[in-house]
C-alpha cells in the first residue's frame, strides 16, 4: 500500500487514474491517516473485503424483512425511549 500526501494529491491529481493498489491519504503534520482508496479496476480488493465479517454473523431462521424490524425497533427504543412494548409484542 503506497503512503501519500495531501499536498502531492494537489500537485498531480493524476495518481488516482492508473491505480494498481490501495493507496493511503496521510496529514503529514499531524502524522493522521485521513482516508484508504482502493483501485476502482480490481476485483480482487472487493472479494477481500466482502467477506471480512462473514465469521461475526450469527445465521438466523427468520426473514430479512424480520431481522430489519426488529433492528429498527431496537434503534428506536434506544433512541427515544419506547416501554417495553416492544418485547411483548415481537
Amino acid at each position: 500500500m503506497q503512503t501519500i500526501g495531501i499536498g502531492e494529491i494537489q500537485k498531480n491529481i493524476s495518481i488516482f487514474t492508473n491505480m494498481t493498489e490501495a493507496i493511503q491519504i496521510v496529514d503529514k503534520r499531524k502524522k493522521q491517516i485521513l482516508a484508504v482508496v482502493y483501485p476502482v479496476k480490481t476485483q480482487s480488493v472487493i472479494n477481500k473485503l466482502s467477506g471480512k465479517y462473514k465469521n461475526r454473523v450469527k445465521k438466523s431462521d427468520k426473514s430479512l424483512k424480520e431481522i430489519k424490524d426488529i433492528s429498527m425497533m431496537e434503534a428506536m427504543r434506544e433512541k427515544y425511549g419506547l416501554s417495553s412494548w416492544y418485547k411483548h409484542h415481537y
